[in-house]
């Protein structure tokens, strides 16, 4: 009977705790039932009725809803019953810093801000010297958007933890915000010499937030510190850096080599920075680096590199101005003895690509630039991508010297070996030019079409371009007579023949006279003329096309042309934005719409960096 009256009782107790849980989960759901209204009245800009409901299920004793409840208060600029319901928070937890950090919000919303600093000032002062206790309270208050005291809590804890670089990226994250120029500044000097990888983000925080202007202030802050900390890497980096955003390039090389002696290290840092100089034509200032790299001697592991990237550096400068033969011919004689001390090897090929260049459309040594080019491609060990160049090239060469057939072999190996690359586009671009140039206009025409979709831009816009001048010509003349002798000219210009090119163009109209050439003609003789510098003479030529030929395919090239010209060249900021500005407004289908809208917002005076 004992045990019966037993299992009766425990059933009827789990009947009981059953019934309770069932009754709390109805309780808890009828709640946030309610919560979820609230929020909605909320959302839908029905604040009073939301806070009817905030308040019943706060007043229900469950702290929960404080948030929910406080935040509509305040949106309702009930800041009496929001300063109340907080003060009972502290009472009851009064250990809770965000109750108090909601208090000063609360103050500070009423206009009363002597006491909200008082509740800041009281909390920074009770901190205690654990790093936890400071981030939670800094980060409190710049979430709380009490950026001032965030920094001032910060600047506690490391007074606390006697610390001078604790808490510096949350410092320099406030000081990025705030814009505070002068103190982000201090606190990547004071952080970078003991945190020397975090010199690239330094570098991007600055240049994204500083002016031109004000790169004087940070310049003269570095030459504080050097003169300070002679041995300190991480300033001269810095200062190396900024040197080059100012454009000072000999500075910048002064530094970096000065470094680089008293660190004793190998050539590295100096090539990275000549090949910066290079990329912005401060040829001068990059050979300087180069040749103190290989002074070093051969057993710095950038001796090879420093030795090639010279001579390419010569090269760039030479060609990249006037010159003359014997600039060229003392350019070969570099290359040739860059081979002879290394080697022909997979470490060199890239100097026996840049000289077979130099001999075949400068020197116009065309054999020599064959045999080079056989020779490269036959040595052992060559990656894929140097060995298709290689082809390339040499295809080139056996086009110029009259063999077009091996030359679209070797455009079709380097198709074949490099599947869904833009060297096969490339290659296939290639072969339809060698096809455009030899006269079989309707496979070129063929091929073109398929390299409108090339994923690269400016393959598609090459193949696009010739297609359509076929196409529009073929049209009007299906013989293709005058287009083939235009495609000569093309090749000359290719071939950098500029006088025979020049020849030739001038040529078509006589032998064809009322053709539909005149923008292509006009194109190429522009293109010849800057080639030698006539940057006047091929600026006429580009207006011409720009006023007389506005809907023609070479229209937009002409617009951005003349920009380029007037930017670089002829020195007239005015005329150049105002080229860059038609290109925005009447080509915005156009290759070089995004190019010219940066330029043109350069000249304008836009502020690139913030």
């Amino acid at each position: 009977m004992k045990k019966v009256f037993l299992k009766m009782m425990f059933k009827l107790r789990a009947l009981i705790f059953t019934a309770l849980i069932m009754c709390c989960s109805n309780i808890l759901y009828a709640q946030n039932s309610e919560l979820r209204l609230a929020q909605q009245y909320s959302a839908n800009g029905e604040l009073q009725k939301a806070s009817d409901i905030y308040q019943k299920l706060y007043k229900q004793g469950n702290e929960a809803y404080y948030p929910f409840y406080v935040t509509n208060l305040i949106a309702l600029k009930n800041f009496d019953e929001a300063e109340s319901i907080t003060k009972k928070m502290i009472k009851k937890f009064p250990d809770e810093s965000e109750y108090n950090l909601k208090l000063a919000t609360i103050y500070a919303l009423k206009g009363d801000n002597d006491k909200a600093n008082n509740i800041y000032n009281s909390l920074i002062d009770k901190l205690p010297a654990e790093p936890g206790a400071v981030s939670m309270l800094g980060m409190q208050l710049y979430q709380g958007g009490s950026m001032e005291y965030a920094i001032k809590a910060f600047k506690q804890g490391r007074k606390l933890l006697n610390n001078n670089t604790a808490f510096a990226n949350e410092l320099i994250a406030l000081y990025r915000y705030n814009r505070d120029k002068a103190s982000l500044t201090e606190e990547y000097l004071n952080y970078l010499p003991q945190n020397p990888g975090y010199i690239n983000q330094a570098k991007n925080t600055l240049s994204a937030l500083f002016e031109d202007a004000d790169y004087d202030v940070l310049k003269a802050a570095l030459f504080k510190r050097i003169q300070k900390y002679p041995g300190e890497a991480a300033y001269t980096q810095l200062l190396t850096w900024l040197l080059l955003q100012q454009k000072e390039y000999d500075q910048a090389v002064n530094q970096a080599i000065a470094l680089n002696r008293r660190s004793n290290a190998d050539g590295e840092d100096i090539i990275e920075l000549c090949r910066v100089l290079v990329e912005n034509k401060a040829y001068d200032e990059a050979i300087r680096g180069y040749e103190y790299v290989a002074g070093k001697g051969q057993n710095d592991r950038w001796f090879i590199t420093a030795k090639i990237e010279l001579t390419d550096a010569k090269s760039q400068k030479i060609t990249s101005g006037v010159y003359t033969a014997a600039d060229l011919t003392s350019l070969e004689q570099d290359y040739k003895d860059l081979l002879k001390q290394f080697g022909q090897s997979a470490a060199t090929v890239f100097a026996m690509k840049k000289l077979a260049n130099l001999q075949a459309f400068k020197l116009h040594k065309l054999q020599e630039a064959q045999l080079l080019l056989q020779q490269a491609i036959a040595l052992p060990g060559l990656k894929l991508q140097a060995l298709a160049a290689c082809k390339l090239d040499l295809g080139d060469l056996y086009l110029l010297n009259g063999k077009p057939w091996d030359a679209t072999l070797l455009y079709s190996q380097v198709e074949k070996d490099k599947p869904d690359s833009d060297t096969e586009q490339d290659a296939k671009l290639r072969n339809a030019k060698l096809a455009y140039y030899t006269g079989d206009l309707e496979y070129a025409k063929g091929q073109l079409g398929i390299l409108k979709a090339a994923t690269s831009k400016l393959i598609a816009n090459d193949a696009l371009n010739l297609q359509l001048l076929i196409t529009d010509y073929l049209t009007s003349d299906s013989t293709g007579a005058a287009l083939k002798m235009y495609a000569r000219a093309d090749m000359y210009i290719f071939a950098n023949q500029p006088e025979k090119a020049m020849r030739t163009l001038d040529s078509i109209d006589t032998k064809y006279p009322g053709n539909s050439l005149t923008d292509d003609i006009l194109m190429a003789k522009a293109r010849i003329m800057i080639g030698k510098k006539d940057y006047a003479g091929a600026s006429t030529n580009l207006k011409t096309i720009a006023d007389t030929h506005s809907t023609s395919l070479w229209a937009d090239d002409a617009v951005f042309m003349l920009g380029d010209l007037y930017d670089n060249n002829l020195n007239n900021k005015e005329l150049a934005k105002a080229y860059y500005q038609k290109i925005i407004t009447d080509y915005p289908g156009s290759l070089w719409l995004n190019e010219a809208r940066n330029r043109f917002r350069v000249l304008r005076g836009d502020n690139q960096g913030t």
